[in-house]
């Protein structure tokens, strides 16, 4: 279904993406970044925040990291500034770089069963149909995140794949 070189790219535009989003994210106050936006995690900063929160969810099930301390509905308040959000998301980006660098095809097969707390059952996929999630489940947030700091007055990031900067 997928690649390694796919993952790659895909965690390499994560990193990108993110890098953007935090500068847009520094130019506006914490009033703003906390304002409701009527978005399904609230914020800017609490969808930021979600967003972080599913990436440290599914590296621990891919075997890299542990899982957060927070339950999903927690998920928005998981670092109140952006300062500590931005620092968080810095090592996650990080740590799903080196995941990705390190991925085989045979890591991409078979499948993945663990209890899904948002289902409230047990779950079995193909892996590389949850790496797929994964990442669409990252761009489907900043989408969102894109929306809110355009409406917030803030530049928001360049989103388009093929406009990010060759990484090798």
């Amino acid at each position: 279904m997928i690649t390694p070189d796919y993952v790659r790219r895909m965690a390499a535009y994560n990193a990108w993406q993110n890098r953007q989003m935090d500068r847009a994210m520094a130019g506006l106050s914490l009033e703003a970044l906390e304002a409701d936006r009527a978005a399904f995690w609230g914020s800017i900063l609490g969808t930021a925040n979600h967003l972080l929160w599913g990436d440290q969810i599914w590296m621990a099930r891919f075997g890299v990291g542990a899982a957060p301390d927070v339950k999903l509905a927690d998920s928005p308040r998981m670092h109140p500034t952006h300062a500590t959000w931005s620092a968080e998301r810095f090592r996650m980006d990080g740590r799903i770089t080196l995941w990705a660098e390190k991925l085989r095809a045979v890591d991409l097969t078979g499948r993945m069963r663990w209890y899904s707390g948002a289902m409230e059952q047990e779950v079995s996929r193909p892996v590389g149909a949850l790496v797929v999630h994964f990442f669409n489940h990252q761009t489907h947030h900043r989408g969102q995140i894109h929306a809110m700091l355009t409406a917030a007055g803030a530049q928001a990031p360049q989103s388009d794949l093929f406009a990010m900067p060759e990484t090798g």
